[in-house]
């Protein structure tokens, strides 16, 4: 019975390549149940896996939760109170997984991970049918979380131009770079990379919101004990921050793709910037649990110059993580791998299999992509 339930299921899913989702008791981290006795789902396929044309999406369970915050009450009607200022992580989690959890933390939407520009294949789908455990993290005030214990005022700003430069597609608007990775002559791509956002109210104290929900959700180990974090552009600044506020062993990595925003040790003469993206100056001994994480790696579109000064922080940043005994590295997509094009969001281009190889090659590399 246990195995016609699994071939109706394939039947119904399986022309998008996307497996079963079969549901079991327990939270993300415990599973409350064996895995040995279950029907592996590889075994009821007539063709073997690599005679397919990719591997199908075989998932044990999928959901999420609501983690951190806080709970305030009504100054007039204390009896009255308000849940608030919690992150939101939307969790997907393979039939046979690896160890590591790839938390995807954007700056923009969790639109971003979920497609290619075009509507292709994004990196959650990609690294899902790597058996990676893909949760999706909104911070507080942010999308799914955004029951905020504070006001927030939201004033429309007119940005879409401003994003075609910012997101790397050529240098002002509309002119575009010959050969950008986006599909330029795609209209309803630009639209759909338009409204992916979010307003993140970018101000310090926000920055400092995130960075300490994140490690609550860190150490509180729901997202596994082995979590790299993938991020972009500001999400990148919350997720170093937010290494050097967690105080458990959970936090073993982050790829930050075009990082905007930086961490700095108190002894480095740098000044707090004392706005939503810094840079942010820490003790000492919280920067150095930078230097304890696996490996950090810095990545870098094309078109972006050594000179320009968020690449050079985060060459700076790298090598005061490797001198307090760290591994951490810059990769410049354009110059380096010959990946010509590569945009802000460089994990939606156009050529994101190659990126994701990129990211394979990381985590083999630092020994982060071994099965649990």
């Amino acid at each position: 019975m246990v195995q016609l339930l699994h071939l109706c299921l394939l039947a119904s899913a399986g022309a998008a390549g996307v497996g079963a989702v079969v549901n079991h008791p327990g939270h993300p981290g415990h599973p409350g149940h064996d895995r040995h006795d279950r029907h592996h789902p590889r075994q009821l396929h007539d063709e073997p896996l690599a005679d397919r044309p990719y591997k199908p999406i075989w998932l044990d369970r999928s959901g999420g939760f609501a983690v951190g915050g806080t709970v305030i009450a009504d100054p007039r009607r204390p009896n009255q109170t308000l849940s608030c200022d919690h992150g939101y992580l939307e969790y997907f989690i393979p039939w046979q997984p690896r160890r590591t959890s790839l938390v995807m933390w954007h700056s923009s939407s969790t639109q971003v991970w979920q497609n290619r520009w075009d509507g292709g294949e994004g990196y959650k789908d990609k690294f899902l049918r790597r058996d990676y455990p893909v949760y999706l993290w909104d911070g507080p005030r942010v999308g799914r979380a955004n029951w905020g214990c504070a006001a927030q005022v939201y004033q429309p700003g007119y940005r879409d131009q401003g994003n075609f430069a910012a997101w790397n597609f050529g240098a002002r608007y509309p002119d575009w770079y010959n050969d950008t990775q986006f599909p330029r002559h795609d209209r309803e791509a630009w639209n759909q990379a338009m409204r992916a956002r979010y307003d993140e109210f970018d101000t310090e104290a926000n920055v400092y919101l995130h960075a300490q929900t994140a490690a609550v959700a860190a150490d509180s180990g729901r997202a596994g004990a082995d979590i790299v974090y993938l991020t972009n552009s500001a999400g990148g600044l919350r997720a170093l921050l937010t290494a050097t506020r967690a105080n458990g062993t959970n936090i073993k990595g982050i790829v930050a793709y075009e990082c905007i925003g930086n961490v700095f040790p108190d002894n480095a003469g740098v000044a707090d910037g004392h706005n939503g993206f810094g840079p942010f100056v820490v003790p000492l001994a919280d920067f150095q649990k930078l230097a304890r994480l696996t490996a950090i790696q810095f990545v870098w579109g094309d078109h972006r110059s050594d000179d320009w000064p968020a690449v050079a922080a985060s060459r700076r940043v790298a090598a005061l993580i490797n001198q307090y005994g760290g591994n951490a590295e810059v990769l410049m997509l354009g110059r380096e791998v010959g990946l010509k094009g590569s945009s802000h969001i460089a994990f939606a281009d156009m050529d994101n299999d190659k990126v994701a190889a990129l990211l394979d090659d990381f985590l083999q590399r630092n020994k982060l992509d071994g099965y649990a």
